[in-house]
């Protein structure tokens, strides 16, 4: 399994700049997300699965959720192309003191793409939303 996630993560990521800059599109990777109601329901599930994954859940004690799951939609809204403009702290700062590692991001990606594939996001456009959130791993994983 980690394979197929590493490899399928790898080829978002490795496919960002031709995605990204391809043909323009009829729609913004926001709309094809579902907007606003798609973006809560993707982050709120991944989140919602995170806080049981025996792998990660750990990492969310403490944490306020419901800001968590509205600061990250704003995040993935902006980069989306969508019509919102994320508030919060850089990555880096927010990430530095949970000690991620590989694992506990692969971890979360894995969540993040169960959700979409129950929400019945299709892969092209799962790979697109990959693709621009891959190049954060390394503000994210410290060790």
């Amino acid at each position: 399994m980690r394979a197929l996630l590493f490899t399928r993560f790898a080829a978002a990521a490795a496919l960002a700049g031709a995605l990204l800059a391809g043909p323009a599109s009829a729609t913004t990777l926001y709309e094809d997300l579902g907007g606003d109601p798609g973006l809560t329901a993707i982050i709120g599930g991944a989140l919602d699965e995170a806080v049981v994954d025996p792998r990660i859940a750990d990492k969310f004690d403490n944490i306020n959720m419901a800001r968590l799951k509205q600061r990250i939609v704003e995040q993935v809204c902006e980069l989306a192309g969508g019509p919102c403009h994320f508030k919060g702290i850089s990555m880096k700062g927010s990430h530095a003191y949970l000690q991620l590692e590989d694992r506990h991001f692969n971890a979360l990606v894995e969540d993040m793409q169960d959700t979409m594939d129950k929400v019945g996001i299709p892969f092209a456009t799962q790979n697109r939303l990959l693709a621009l959130l891959a190049p954060m791993r390394r503000d994210i994983v410290s060790k």
